[in-house]
């Protein structure tokens, strides 16, 4: 027995110092990209179905190149262009045209705002090697037409056509203007919440161009000043509609190329058009358009030879629409569709006049990703929540419903990238203990044929820090199972008590407890954990992938059920023993900064601390479709916007704010914290605040992230110190695990 203890007090002892010896994860490592994993770089599906094509970088030569591999052996086929053999050439992404003669080679990018782009585009010709600069202006959002003879383009608001044989150039459009006429790409309001720019698109035969053209004349215009370097700031100037405010006339426009005319098609003042494109028929388009509201869709379909309209599909919702990308025209221009119209979100097949034909998916799971159809093998291939809400598996089935397989195995979350003909898909996986891991599998019933790479070599690294593993769980809060994970301390005591740091998103829709690899914030996470805090996230009423009614219930309510949920959690989980309740703190980015703010707040009794980065303070200054989506215009609900804006009851503050700011934030202004601020100041509260000059909603760039990383460290440990206590009453019942 004697033996047996000592044996059992050098196991302890070993395992301690095997703990102790592992290195703690810092914010310089994360930020300086220690933990980055390995992927595959802009992956392109040949139309041949057989093989693929990759951007490679050698850092050793400092060239890139488009690299062409086969599918079944991973080998690589062909050099299709290296920039050593265009002159040095360095692009960053590629295009090709239908036809896959041509490339469209981008360099030279610089961002606008989240999604556009500005660069220097030019044409390969892949049989000839000829390569050519399309302009010597930055231009936005180039396609190649379909044979790949001619490029259009956007510069400064207007359509060009360019021509890769002749090299001559044609503008199509003559009325653009900055901040009045936009024709070809969207305003800054639809490229962040319908979250596309180019906005013109060829059809079948290269024959016509449809495009949207958008009047900004009207809209109320946003001014942020840039500070720069220089002697004296400048100022930017854009069109930004805060919500009830006007927004810009959108209009749909066809191109014919031969006769260099454009048709203006009545559609009757649609007030969004989130989305359109081109059925398999040259001289069909279909279009979405949704009312104010965004709470009644159509499908519209377009006869692009007279210019005449049909709507093909209505839907209607109590609530709003999300608008999706998930629409195929089969070779009859019938075609797949989803919808929630059922409680979740599913696929559904209608005929080539909009009426039903079947509903593909049923249950009580959510559609997560549609991957598309093979039409010869009437196979339909999507990602859902089948398997749990926080996990992601890839499945197909026949337009029946019937003969549906899963066709990834791993627990945790799978995403498919399917070849052109859909036999072989390259698959995705990972989870919250595993990183990346690329492999390559046949579509039929989803067979594993190679490992293509596992970043073990990030797995290996791992192992020397020390990781805490995230616990997942549900917890019982105002009537509803929510998602929730738990991080506990290294060398953890259920004896003793530590303080415990909440983040949460809690946007409309999102997720924050999934079941997948690490973000740079699970990392820090990590980093904390292993400084002696219980990290806790609860994905509360409104967050996503659980059915319409538990993400549309705080419609109109917008971020008050939310709050709830929170505060309830962090009191449910504070009758934890090992939970000091005097050490509470939540902290969250954009709606996560208006979340954390509001609970500790209307929650001032159960937090102590609180950081809000990039807060939405009140829904009146942000911008209509997102807003008005959740709430309709402050004219319609005034009480949604202001009684759960936290500058309007600043005098509830008891614990520890910090508020922080990037001043070139474009997306969520910076007007959000200076009224924060303000109200703060005249009700006497204290706070700790920074701003970030000139930085944008991400607040990063250079040294900017480990500051503002290591900044909010230091607040946590200031404000919720690390007590220990012993407690030998352990008693977990009260949260269900």
């Amino acid at each position: 027995m004697k033996n047996l203890k000592l044996v059992f007090i050098l196991l302890l002892t070993a395992v301690s110092t095997v703990v102790a010896q592992k290195k703690q994860i810092t914010v310089e490592e994360i930020y300086g990209g220690a933990f980055r994993t390995e992927g595959m770089d802009v992956l392109r599906s040949m139309k041949n179905g057989k093989q693929y094509t990759i951007l490679n970088t050698n850092r050793a030569s400092s060239t890139v190149s488009i690299d062409k591999y086969d599918y079944r052996t991973l080998a690589k086929d062909e050099v299709i262009v290296s920039s050593s053999d265009i002159g040095g050439l360095i692009f960053t992404s590629y295009e090709f045209s239908e036809d896959e003669t041509k490339l469209l080679l981008a360099t030279e990018i610089e961002s606008i705002y989240r999604r556009s782009r500005l660069g220097i585009y030019y044409v390969f010709d892949i049989k000839s090697k000829r390569i050519i600069k399309i302009s010597d202006n930055k231009i936005q959002s180039p396609a190649l037409s379909p044979d790949g003879k001619q490029v259009a383009y956007v510069f400064e608001n207007n359509i060009y056509l360019f021509d890769t044989s002749t090299k001559e150039t044609k503008q199509i459009t003559i009325d653009g203007a900055k901040n009045k006429i936009i024709n070809g790409v969207t305003d800054w309001v639809y490229e962040e919440e319908f979250a596309f720019v180019r906005a013109f698109k060829w059809n079948s035969n290269g024959s016509k161009i449809a495009f949207l053209k958008f009047d900004e004349t009207n809209v109320p215009q946003f001014s942020m000043d840039i500070y720069g370097t220089g002697l004296y700031p400048t100022q930017e100037r854009f069109k930004y509609p805060k919500a009830g405010q006007e927004n810009a006339k959108v209009s749909l426009h066809l191109f014919d190329v031969k006769s260099e005319k454009t048709a203006a098609i009545e559609l009757n003042n649609p007030y969004y058009i989130p989305r359109f494109k081109w059925m398999n028929n040259a001289n069909y388009l279909s279009l979405q358009t949704l009312n104010r509201h965004q709470n009644h869709l159509q499908l519209i379909e377009v006869n692009a030879k007279d210019n005449s309209t049909k709507v093909l599909l209505d839907e209607t919702d109590k609530a709003y629409i999300d608008v999706t990308d998930n629409l195929t025209f089969l070779a009859d221009d019938s075609f797949i569709w989803t919808s929630e119209k059922d409680g979740y979100n599913h696929i559904y097949l209608y005929n080539q006049d909009g009426e039903l034909m079947n509903q593909i998916t049923k249950g009580e799971w959510e559609v997560t990703n549609y991957y598309g159809y093979d039409q010869e093998n009437d196979k339909v291939f999507y990602q859902s929540t089948e398997n749990g809400s926080i996990n992601r598996d890839v499945y197909s089935i026949e337009t029946s419903g019937d003969n549906k397989k899963r066709l990834s195995s791993q627990e945790g979350t799978n995403a498919a990238d399917f070849s052109a003909d859909f036999s072989n898909f390259i698959n995705t996986y990972s989870s919250a203990t595993t990183p990346p891991q690329y492999s390559l599998h046949e579509s039929k019933y989803g067979k594993k044929l190679k490992v293509i790479t596992d970043n073990g070599a990030l797995n290996q690294k791992m192992e020397t820090y020390q990781l805490n593993p995230k616990e997942f769980s549900t917890i019982d809060i105002n009537g509803n199972e929510l998602n929730m994970y738990m991080i506990k301390p290294t060398n953890f005591d259920a004896n003793k008590k530590y303080p415990m740091l909440m983040y949460q998103y809690s946007g409309p829709g999102s997720q924050s407890v999934a079941n997948k690899w690490m973000g740079d914030r699970d990392y820090w996470h990590q980093m904390l954990a292993s400084q002696g805090y219980v990290i806790v996230c609860v994905d509360g009423r409104g967050t996503g992938f659980k059915g319409a009614d538990f993400k549309k219930s705080t419609y109109l309510n917008l971020v008050k059920y939310e709050t709830e949920d929170q505060i309830a959690a962090a009191k449910k989980l504070s009758e934890l023993p090992y939970i000091d309740e005097d050490k509470t703190g939540i902290w969250g980015w954009s709606f996560g900064g208006h979340m954390s703010t509001n609970a500790l707040l209307k929650g001032n009794d159960v937090f102590e601390m609180a950081i809000a980065v990039a807060p939405v303070t009140s829904w009146r200054f942000y911008d209509t479709i997102y807003t008005e989506r959740f709430l309709r215009t402050p004219e319609e609900n005034p009480s949604g916007y202001d009684d759960n804006s936290p500058f309007n009851y600043p005098e509830l503050l008891k614990g520890k704010y910090l508020l922080i700011h990037g001043s070139g934030d474009d997306n969520v202004h910076l007007q959000n914290t200076m009224r924060m601020a303000e109200a703060l100041i005249q009700a006497n509260k204290p706070f700790d605040s920074a701003i970030y000059p000139d930085k944008n909603h991400g607040i990063y760039g250079g040294n900017t992230r480990v500051h503002l990383f290591n900044k909010m460290t230091d607040f946590i440990h200031q404000n919720l110190a690390k007590p220990i206590e012993q407690n030998p009453d352990i008693e977990e019942s009260k949260i269900k695990g």
